[in-house]
C-alpha cells in the first residue's frame, strides 16, 4: 500500500551545509496495519510524514502509495491527516469549521451535514459545536482536529501526536476510536512521543534517530533482553520478598522494586516467593518493552534531522 524505497531528504539552506533530514528509508506499510512512528525531536518523523503526504519530494529514492506518487494519490483519493499543531481560524465556530473542511475535502454537499454530525458525536463535541474555535480548550481543539481528519473515511490516516492535550478520559476514548477505525483495507500511521500509547495501539513501531531508521519493534512480541527494573505488588506475605531477595526495595503498601535483574532471576525470585505462601498481585517493568527498545536504539542523544 505504502512503500518507501531508499527515500531520503536533504535540505539545502543558504550559506550552510546541507542537512540530511531523512536517509535511505526503506519501509513498507500494508493494508490493515497500524504503524507507530517514534523518535526524539529532530529524528526525521515530520519529514517522513511530509514525504508521505506529498508536501515534500524526496531528494533520493522514492515514495509510492498504491503505485502512485504521494501528491497524485492525495489529489485522487485523499488522506485523513491530523497535524501536530491544530490550526483553525479562531473566529469560526466548531461546526462551521468542520463543514468547511468537509467541503474542501470534496464531500458531496448533500452529505456534509451527516458527516459533520457523525464526527461531532464520535469526538464528543456536541456541547461545543456552536462555540468559536478561540473559546475551545486545548483538549477540545485537539478533538476538533481529530474530527476533521475522520470526515471522509479515508483508506489512509496519518495522525501526528493525536493525544496531545487530551485528558485521561479522552486518551482512553482515542484508543477505542482507533480500534474501531482498524479495517483490512486501511493503513493508520500514528507519530507520537507517547511510547505507552504506541505500545498499546501499534502493530509495529518504527524508531527513527538522526534521520535513519534504527529499529522496527513489534509490541508484545519483541521483548528486549538484558537487565531491567520491575515493580512488584505483594497482596499477602509481604515479608517473603525481601527474605528471598534482600535487594528488593520497599516502596510501601506491599510494593517493591527489583532493580537491574535478568528475566531469569526475576522468575526464580517470584517462584520462591510464591512457594513460601506469598500472593503476588502484579509484576510490571518500570519501563515498557517499547521504551526499553527506544532507549537501546536512541540512547540519550538527540536527532539532527527534522
Amino acid at each position: 500500500m505504502i512503500v518507501f524505497r531508499g527515500a531520503g531528504k536533504r535540505y539545502r539552506p543558504l550559506f550552510r551545509a546541507p542537512v540530511r533530514a531523512l536517509d535511505d528509508l526503506t519501509l513498507e506499510i500494508v493494508p490493515g496495519e497500524i504503524l507507530g512512528i517514534a523518535g526524539p525531536n529532530g529524528a526525521g518523523k515530520s519529514t517522513l510524514i511530509a514525504l508521505l503526504l506529498g508536501f515534500l519530494a524526496p531528494t533520493e529514492g522514492e515514495v509510492r502509495i498504491d503505485g502512485l506518487p504521494p501528491r497524485r494519490y492525495v489529489e485522487r483519493h485523499g488522506i485523513g491527516y491530523l497535524s501536530e499543531l491544530v490550526a483553525v481560524n479562531p473566529r469560526w465556530r466548531a461546526e462551521q469549521a468542520l463543514a468547511r473542511y468537509a467541503t474542501l475535502a470534496g464531500v458531496p454537499k448533500r452529505e456534509v451535514r451527516a458527516r459533520v454530525d457523525r464526527a461531532v458525536d464520535e469526538l464528543g463535541l456536541a456541547p461545543h459545536r456552536d462555540k468559536r474555535v478561540r473559546a475551545l480548550s486545548k483538549g477540545n481543539l485537539q478533538r476538533l482536529g481529530l474530527a476533521q481528519a475522520l470526515l471522509r473515511d479515508e483508506r489512509i490516516l496519518v495522525l501526528d501526536e493525536p493525544t496531545h492535550g487530551l485528558d485521561p478520559l479522552w486518551t482512553q476514548r482515542f484508543r477505542d476510536i482507533v480500534a474501531a477505525l482498524r479495517r483490512p483495507d486501511r493503513a493508520i500511521l500514528i507519530a507520537s512521543h507517547n511510547l505507552d500509547e504506541l505500545q498499546r495501539l501499534a502493530d509495529r513501531v518504527v524508531i527513527l534517530d538522526r534521520g535513519r531508521l534504527q529499529r522496527i519493534v513489534v509490541p508484545g512480541v519483541d521483548a528486549p533482553t538484558g537487565r531491567a527494573t520491575y515493580r512488584i505488588v505483594v497482596a499477602r506475605g509481604v515479608e517473603e520478598l525481601p527474605a528471598v531477595h534482600p535487594g528488593a526495595v520497599a516502596l510501601g503498601r506491599g510494593e517493591f522494586e527489583l532493580r537491574d535483574v535478568e528475566l531469569e532471576e526475576l522468575n526464580r525470585v517470584l517462584a520462591a516467593v510464591v512457594a513460601r505462601g506469598a500472593l503476588v498481585a502484579s509484576v510490571v517493568p518500570t519501563r515498557s518493552a517499547l521504551e526499553r527498545h527506544f532507549r537501546e536504539a536512541v540512547g540519550d542523544g538527540a536527532g539532527d534531522g527534522r
